[in-house]
């Protein structure tokens, strides 16, 4: 296939920061660097950067934490292969989880000033890179004072290691309690915050963030738009012995295992049968249904997606031509399915 056999990409505003990135962007969680505990060796990583790349993704995501550090040096050596130019692209990494950067775990983790700078500078050498455009704190930090972690990645701003930070998987008082220090000291907050959202997973994005979006433009760059493989259908029956989802190591998957015949997986699957139906009925499959679903909310800047081979890569970007069918109509059928619109929450800030 070419890159002229899918739909043009289309390209939104993180935030209110300006810079515009794909709405589909691609992930290193879990695959590149079979070296650090991923499956897909540099030449498959190389083809699947090059796929993403030649279908007018721009937007690449890895972090510390990821199969060792090997996700960045794999990241870093495809721009380097393919000599890509540095402002034509934008690459994200996140720093919490780095013991892959020294023997003793005690300061090689979470978010103190120490271990957001040493930890970026590692995350730089080994993508090849002079800076990322965008920094995430991976997870948050409880003992660290925040006003600690939002000088610290100002720090890193200011010295031209990133141009704009985010968190992942912070709680929206956590968000918004680094823009008011951030407000106080004269520096900037987080722009950008990465969840999970899907179809299955829905309150933080839809309800807990919802005045972030409107009191600071929160961007978002959610992760696992098919929940792990769960809303391709293809774990409907059992985790197949062979699939990345039984060979994994990472807790997020573990724990995803750990649901397996539970009560709610038999929800989920009921509702993943259901919504292959409506799948269907749109010509389409569930996979893409469900990429189209998330790039549907209007907060949604860019959602990363996973791949291992260039072919998932372009069934991904094939969910762009789906928007335009998910009418009013059709996402009420889809919210009948899944049952789970989230709670409306009491404002505050």
């Amino acid at each position: 296939m070419s890159s002229e056999e899918l739909p043009t990409m289309q390209y939104r505003l993180l935030g209110r920061t300006g810079l515009k990135v794909s709405c589909i962007s691609l992930g290193g969680w879990l695959t590149y660097g079979t070296a650090g505990g991923g499956h897909v060796d540099d030449e498959k990583s190389f083809e699947c950067m090059k796929a993403a790349h030649d279908a007018g993704i721009n937007f690449f995501d890895c972090a510390e934490g990821y199969a060792g550090g090997e996700s960045e040096r794999v990241m870093g050596k495809c721009i380097q292969h393919y000599g890509w130019k540095r402002n034509d692209i934008v690459v994200s990494t996140k720093i919490n989880w780095g013991q892959t950067n020294g023997d003793n775990p005690i300061n090689n983790t979470g978010l103190s000033r120490k271990h957001i700078i040493e930890s970026t500078e590692a995350s730089l050498e080994r993508l090849g890179l002079e800076y990322v455009d965008v920094l995430y704190a991976h997870r948050p930090d409880r003992d660290t004072p925040m006003a600690e972690v939002v000088r610290a990645f100002n720090f890193l701003i200011d010295h031209g290691k990133c141009f704009y930070w985010g968190t992942s998987e912070w709680n929206a008082d956590e968000i918004e309690r680094a823009h008011r220090i951030a407000d106080t000291l004269h520096l900037v907050g987080p722009v950008v915050e990465q969840p999970q959202y899907n179809m299955l997973c829905r309150q933080r994005v839809e309800a807990e963030y919802s005045l972030l979006y409107e009191v600071h433009g929160l961007g978002l760059t959610p992760y696992s738009p098919l929940k792990a493989g769960i809303l391709t259908g293809k774990y409907i029956d059992g985790i197949p012995a062979d699939s990345r989802f039984a060979r994994s190591n990472d807790s997020f998957v573990q724990g995803m295992q750990a649901r397996f015949q539970t009560p709610e997986w038999e929800r989920e699957s009921k509702a993943v049968i259901a919504l292959s139906k409506i799948a269907g009925q749109l010509g389409t499959d569930l996979p893409k249904l469900a990429m189209a679903w998330v790039l549907r909310n209007k907060n949604v800047a860019s959602a990363i997606t996973g791949a291992s081979k260039p072919e998932q890569v372009w069934e991904s970007v094939k969910s762009i031509r789906l928007l335009d069918r998910l009418t009013d109509t059709v996402m009420q059928e889809i919210e009948e399915v899944l049952d789970n619109k989230p709670l409306e929450l009491t404002r505050r800030f």
